[in-house]
């Protein structure tokens, strides 16, 4: 595998980049146009995230004036003007379904606000996990950035960091949302790429304000190979494994290597801590290449520890980092932030971030090396000692042109040990995403509906029969042929009829579920708990899975457009 040159980044290059990142690459440059545009998405930012974006593009306008480029360059001020005035003109009453900016501050706040401290502290070598955790609610209603700017300015927040220093990682709890918490999956291809520009302005906001650097790195092209099971890059992999099981997200030879580590039992000590023997692992990774595929591998011959090593080596040797080349410093930088919670809100985005094949399959780590964890009685294996053997396996990367050494891998694995601990430890909040930005994509969508419809009236303006049929058919759509307080639900996949549900305070997506499970004909019959789901679509969402515990009112009053489907995550 051999790595192009590279050359450092011109002024504004980055930048640039960041603003392509995160869908606002109309602003500058030979595509720029009418700003209005950008206007609906900047119109739901927060004020730390206009600040972010404005901080960028004023570095990239300066920088293509410099350059003397002919192509039209908007005014920054102008641009957050009108954003400005597009807020003073937002009409009330739209609460449930607007995000927290400006307008919300702090006051009032800090109390709640105080509670995400407890427990929290600088960043410090992992303790002993025998010492009680504390439990802190983690807040994702409102801007982690936004929470930052309050907490800054904190006595209390100062305090803290300085006294518990010594305490063991807090057990961060999800609080109840009643109206359903969003986890990475569960959104349609289109909102979900709104999400992925939302995360990327909140973490840049987030690093802006608590001063930590945030430089994305560029991918770099280099050679690699076209086929085999090593040193290739995990989407060729993934498209290679798709061929022989369609519908494949984590890689064969993965799957396998955790497989295999898992028959001979969790239980044995020094488990991934102990290598196999270095010229039989090079044996192995030859004999896999050429056998893999063909199914002629002999399996029984790899022994655990030799198959905890080719699962290490296999993610060491990607051509680019399983946590990518563009945010692994933004990674490793978390070990940066002030507190607990912070490195915790940036990790959350950071995997947010993440390409769907680097995420899936990095989950699948995270799950596998926590069950290594729950034998540690027996397998000596503890969080700390599972994250000090493999953070150097994700965090060293070779294609970044950094000089490999014993001693940097030592520093390394010392400084990025906590942040494989984090991961480990709270995977299951990683996934989730934030309220507030679930709440930015609400707003955006209906902004654009209005925009939409806008558009259309003005279009049917000199064709008045087509007007009056439009506005009858938006009218409908908008009013459910059912009564007040009942929600239809259809199964279209599943079921010819479709169910009038009568809304409750206490009734929940799982009841809903239950209902029509419990039909006693139709496919209903041959269906389990976890086949199907149900789903919020349309209105000022694109496509939403509902988990179980989600409060059917009070989702119907933040979205009271939507239908309400029931069907598998496949259709």
């Amino acid at each position: 595998m051999a790595r192009e040159g590279r050359k450092p980044p011109q002024e504004g290059e980055l930048e640039e980049e960041w603003l392509k990142e995160a869908g606002l690459s109309n602003l500058f440059g030979e595509s720029a146009g009418d700003p209005q545009e950008s206007m609906v998405f900047l119109s739901t930012l927060t004020r730390t995230q206009a600040a972010a974006v404005q901080k960028r593009v004023e570095t990239v306008s300066q920088t293509l004036r410099k350059k003397n480029k002919q192509y039209q360059i908007p005014d920054v001020r102008d641009i957050f003007a009108q954003q400005r005035e597009s807020k003073e003109k937002a009409p009330d009453g739209t609460n449930s379904q607007s995000v927290r900016t400006d307008e919300n501050k702090h006051q009032g706040k800090d109390d709640q606000d105080s509670s995400l401290v407890v427990g929290e502290k600088e960043l410090i070598p992992l303790v002993s996990e025998e010492v009680p955790a504390s439990e802190t609610d983690i807040n994702l209603e409102v801007s982690f950035a936004e929470q930052a700017v309050s907490q800054k300015d904190s006595s209390k927040e100062k305090a803290q960091k300085s006294k518990d220093g010594d305490a063991s990682l807090p057990n961060f709890r999800l609080p109840k949302d009643k109206t359903g918490t969003t986890r990475i999956g569960d959104l349609a291809p289109q909102d979900m790429k709104k999400v992925c520009h939302l995360a990327l302005i909140e973490l840049t906001a987030l690093y802006d304000v608590l001063g930590v650097e945030l430089k994305q790195q560029k991918a770099v092209k280099i050679k690699t190979k076209d086929s085999g099971l090593f040193c290739i890059p995990l989407i060729a992999l993934l498209e290679q494994d798709q061929r022989k099981v369609p519908g494949t997200r984590i890689p064969l030879i993965f799957q396998k290597l955790i497989s295999r580590i898992e028959e001979g039992g969790l239980e044995t000590e020094g488990l991934l801590r102990i290598p196999g023997a270095a010229v039989r692992i090079k044996n192995l990774c030859q004999e896999l290449e050429a056998k893999f595929y063909e199914g002629t591998f002999n399996w029984e011959s790899v022994k655990q520890h030799d198959a905890a090593s080719l699962l290490k080596l296999f993610i060491r040797e990607l051509p680019q980092p399983l946590l990518s080349v563009e945010y692994l410093k933004a990674f490793q930088a978390v070990q940066n932030l002030p507190t607990r919670t912070q490195q915790l809100q940036a990790l959350n985005l950071l995997v947010i971030l993440l390409p769907d094949a680097n995420r899936d399959t990095l989950k699948a780590l995270l799950e596998f090396l926590q069950r290594v964890i729950d034998n540690r009685e027996k397998n000596k294996m503890t969080t700390m000692n599972v994250a000090m053997v493999m953070a150097p396996n994700l965090f060293m990367c070779h294609t970044l042109g950094l000089k490999s050494s014993e001693q940097r891998e030592f520093v390394m694995a010392a400084g990025t040990a906590n942040i494989m601990h984090l991961l480990i430890k709270y995977q299951q909040l990683l996934w989730t995403i934030p309220k507030f930005i679930v709440n930015q994509v609400r707003k955006q969508n209906t902004e654009n509906h209005k925009k939409d419809k806008k558009a259309m009236k003005k279009l049917l303006k000199k064709r008045a029969f087509d007007r009056e049929k439009y506005e009858k058919q938006d009218k409908s759509t908008s009013d459910a042929d059912v009564p007040q307080g009942v929600i239809r639900v259809q199964a279209p996949h599943l079921s010819k009829v479709s169910m009038a549900i009568q809304l409750t305070e206490e009734l929940k997506a799982s009841d809903v579920l239950a209902r029509f499970l419990s039909q006693e004909s139709g496919i209903a019959q041959t269906l389990k708990k976890g086949e199907v789901f149900l789903y919020e679509i349309g209105g000022n969402i694109g496509e939403r899975c509902l988990d179980d515990d989600t409060y059917m009112k009070d989702l119907y009053q933040l979205n009271p457009n939507a239908e309400w489907v029931i069907k598998s995550k496949a259709s």
